[in-house]
């Protein structure tokens, strides 16, 4: 089953600019360079609305190119839909459903039918282990069959027991029970006790 209801304590989150700051450059010599940046950024920068919990990233200019800090690669990257989804979706599990940071990656590469191929957040038990791969799309991209597929066939791999699709307004989680030879869709994003089969 598809969750498509605003996940709990979720506030539309959107970066949107349509005009300067309105922080003079003249009003300090300091702020000269500061507020040339920031004008850069935010008249250059807007990032669709989605439905998880509001944030503040840190974001910066890299090479004349808007960047985020993702927290789990410790690094800045290029701003793209995608990845919007991918930090807000990264922060909604860390923040509200107890993943532990340290037990996701990010951009995790594996070996598919001799191609590489990427997963774009891999969430793994304390023994480093893999419980579950999460794809993101940009929020314009529909979760359909085939992008289904596509998770599926990188679980040809991990063999993991939980897989989430999130275009940031639309969120699907699968568990699959291998003894069984079944799977269910999910009415939620399970937190991580429950994940890792740790649930009282």
């Amino acid at each position: 089953m598809e969750i498509s209801k605003p996940l709990e304590n979720a506030k539309k989150s959107s970066w949107e600019f349509s005009k300067p700051l309105e922080l003079s450059p003249d009003a300090c010599p300091d702020l000269r360079e500061l507020c040339y940046l920031c004008k850069t950024i935010f008249n250059s920068f807007r990032m669709p609305t989605l439905l998880l919990p509001d944030f503040s990233p840190k974001i910066k200019e890299i090479n004349g190119r808007p960047s985020i800090f993702d927290p789990v690669r410790q690094k800045y990257v290029a701003i793209t839909p995608e990845e919007w989804v991918r930090q807000h979706f990264v922060n909604y599990l860390i923040a509200f459903k107890g993943y532990p940071q340290a037990l996701l990656g990010n951009e995790i590469k594996i070996r598919l039918n001799n191609t590489e191929k990427r997963c774009d957040t891999v969430v793994y038990n304390p023994y480093l282990e893999p419980l579950a791969i999460v794809e993101y799309k940009a929020p314009q991209v529909e979760l359909t069959p085939k992008v289904f597929r596509q998770i599926a066939r990188y679980n040809m791999v991990l063999h993991v027991p939980y897989l989430i699709l999130s275009n940031g307004l639309r969120h699907i989680c699968c568990r699959i029970d291998y003894e069984e030879g079944s799977y269910q869709f999910l009415e939620e994003i399970p937190d991580y006790d429950t994940l890792a089969g740790r649930e009282s």
